[in-house]
């Protein structure tokens, strides 16, 4: 028997527009119908937007329920299920996981640990626990010495669809000048100066050593896998050209205007993080998301550590900037995030498509999610 959903009277959003009032039927969990006209069955959606189902490529706030204070590990599965319903809420029906590989001075994570994890996720989505859709992105610290032995833990997971190499070594992208990186390890470390200079040393020798080689390796192994890379920080030209040469087709939370518009000319989707718009700039002195998108080179949102930041960002967007229309800033939390890692069957409205869907109210200032539907059932 086919099980047939409708919805009516809803704004819907599409890739390229606006349908007032209008319909759409959902038959096995994918989207049939598309249409104007209020229908005389379904749900009454009262004039609330119906979008597509947000895809989130980066978030690390599983880490936060996984480690929620220095030293304190939580059950995985208690806080996996915490975390996936903290991001269906905010109307996620796609996540990527982010599984930090590579130790470093602060500690991070022990061999195995986010192998546990992954193994956890895997286990929840096949006992029905879970709500949104999850994958995995492995986050690699390429300056670090056990990178690549963390790695081989996921050699054959097909569940990794992305990975991003990172480094925060002193000098170096995100941390290109000291004042950051002094806050971040110096001041609240409560470091001697005799401390941090030895501290940045060593950060900085570990870095020249492996980062490179590391970097190489990984998106190697990326290329015979067909997993999505993505670069990290990008600051200049030189880093985005580096990118290139990686096959990185998606380049995370560049550092300076001119390396998000060479990335964004090279056919790279640049990302930023929804806090940063939400915020009006970057918690660590870095460009301003906005800024990039009133120069046209914002291609994604990312959630980063503020699940909900993915549903707001976009609607500020629209409000605060002339240039972008509703639906080109929802595309950057739906259809491109998901066409970037190679999901052409969500991420829009669109007969045969998934039907992952949220339906929001437009309050005045923060928007509200009234419903959240993954293939067709609900699950927020």
């Amino acid at each position: 028997m086919t099980n047939e959903t409708v919805f009516n009277n809803a704004t819907v959003v599409l890739e390229n527009g606006i349908l007032p009032g209008g319909t759409v039927v959902i038959r096995d969990g994918v989207i049939a119908e598309v249409g104007e006209g209020a229908s005389r069955i379904g749900e009454d959606f009262g004039g609330d937007f119906l979008i597509p189902g947000l895809v989130e490529l980066h978030t690390d706030h599983l880490e936060s329920h996984y480690s929620p204070r220095p030293g304190v590990r939580w059950h995985k599965m208690a806080a996996i299920q915490a975390y996936d319903a903290q991001v269906a809420a905010s109307g996620i029906t796609t996540v990527f996981d982010c599984l930090r590989l590579g130790s470093d001075e602060e500690g991070g994570f022990e061999r195995g640990e986010m192998r546990a994890m992954a193994d956890g996720i895997a286990l929840a989505g096949r006992e029905g626990r879970l709500r949104a859709e999850h994958f995995l992105h492995l986050r690699c610290e390429v300056a670090s010495a056990n990178v690549l032995e963390h790695f081989t833990d996921f050699e054959t997971d097909p569940q990794v669809r992305l990975i991003s190499l990172m480094d925060h070594s002193p000098g170096q992208r995100q941390f290109q000048t000291m004042e950051q990186y002094t806050l971040y390890y110096k001041t609240r470390r409560g470091l001697s100066d005799e401390q941090f200079a030895a501290f940045v040393a060593a950060r900085k020798a570990i870095s020249a050593r492996y980062s490179q080689p590391h970097r190489d390796c990984l998106a190697k192994l990326c290329a015979e896998r067909g997993i999505t890379v993505a670069s990290h920080d990008d600051a200049t030209l030189e880093h985005v050209e580096e990118a290139r040469g990686h096959g990185v087709r998606l380049a995370e939370f560049p550092t300076s205007l001119e390396a998000a518009v060479a990335s964004h000319q090279a056919g790279m989707s640049v990302l930023m993080g929804a806090p940063n718009v939400v915020r009006g700039g970057s918690h660590s002195g870095n460009i301003a998301a906005a800024d990039l998108a009133r120069h046209g080179v914002l291609d994604v949102l990312s959630s980063d550590y503020i699940p909900f930041s993915l549903i707001y960002a976009p609607f500020l967007l629209a409000q605060t900037i002339e240039s972008i229309s509703l639906p080109q800033a929802l595309a950057m939390v739906t259809a491109t995030p998901a066409r970037t890692v190679g999901l052409d069957d969500r991420g829009r409205i669109a007969p045969g498509l998934r039907a992952d869907l949220v339906r929001v109210e437009a309050m005045t200032d923060v928007p509200v999610v009234r419903g959240v539907w993954r293939q067709g059932q609900r699950v927020a």
